[in-house]
């Protein structure tokens, strides 16, 4: 069984959690890493592994500091071998069911001090605490793609978070080298409150036919400073992402400048999700 000292355990192999996980293992934690899917675990590993090797051969780590953190990176295909845990983050698909029922099931393995967090990006942080048995003990890690590279990690305190909960999650984040800034629950948290309708008015843009996706892009980026365009940062996080974050917004806030693009749904009906289906806004092949 792990040890219960400086672990984390994660749920979820795609993307975000893979990267959670490599984050915690370069700084010294044992990460293990659960995903209901078997192949998400191998895949993960693969990626994993091939960023570490690509990190060596530019020289931004040790081939001896490459190889102990994949030591540390354990993939188990079975829920209860992930054993006892501090820190529990959950980093599965945004959708309800299923993260209330993986937090369900999460929870049985934390220590009895042990913090429960959710990668989500748009869920409601006291919506999902009401599910569990600690409430208290519940908060949001919101981590950004992609994580090995991106400081910030905001942590989104619910309703019935506890003021120790909040502080030890900050520690936490700065342990592995994040910049944790902390935000109170609320449709979209601050990040994607933002971010999101501004996507979602490049998109409006685009339909309208003010312009095309790289002149809007470079306008964003040359004349505001922006480090990558709207509509490359949506086909970077993913269309299908970027519309069910707009479409929780919508829905609890109720205004309509958070409506969706219909550009955007229809893209996504598509099958034009961005980098992860090769074609968006821009084309991967």
């Amino acid at each position: 069984m792990p040890k219960t000292n400086n672990n984390i355990a994660v749920i979820g192999a795609g993307t975000m959690g893979r990267g959670i996980a490599q984050v915690f293992a370069q700084s010294g934690f044992e990460a293990y890493m659960f995903d209901a899917y078997p192949e998400a675990l191998t895949s993960a590993s693969a990626q994993i592994n091939k960023m570490l090797d690509r990190a060596v051969e530019k020289g931004r780590v040790t081939a001896e500091d490459a190889t102990a953190t994949k030591g540390r990176l354990h993939y188990v295909e079975n829920l209860s071998d992930i054993g006892t845990q501090p820190l529990v983050v959950e980093a599965a698909t945004e959708k309800l069911d299923i993260k209330i029922a993986i937090l369900q099931e999460a929870q049985q393995h934390l220590t009895t001090d042990g913090i429960l967090a959710s990668n989500t990006s748009s869920i409601s942080i006291t919506q999902l605490a009401a599910t569990v048995d600690h409430p208290e003990r519940f908060i949001g890690m919101h981590f950004f793609n992609p994580v090995p590279l991106m400081k910030l990690v905001e942590v989104v305190r619910g309703l019935q978070t506890s003021d120790e909960t909040a502080q030890r999650t900050i520690e936490i984040a700065q342990a592995v080298g994040k910049t944790a800034v902390s935000c109170n629950d609320h449709p979209g948290f601050v990040s994607n409150r933002i971010l999101m309708p501004m996507i979602n008015e490049a998109i409006f843009t685009l339909q309208d036919g003010v312009a095309e996706p790289k002149a809007i892009d470079d306008i964003m980026t040359l004349g505001m400073n922006h480090p990558m365009g709207p509509l490359a940062l949506a086909d970077l996080i993913g269309l299908d992402v970027c519309l069910h974050i707009m479409e929780v917004i919508f829905r609890d806030l109720g205004e309509d400048r958070y409506r969706p693009c219909p550009t955007l749904r229809k893209y996504v009906a598509a099958g034009r999700l961005g980098r992860k289906s090769k074609r968006g806004f821009y084309s991967y092949e």
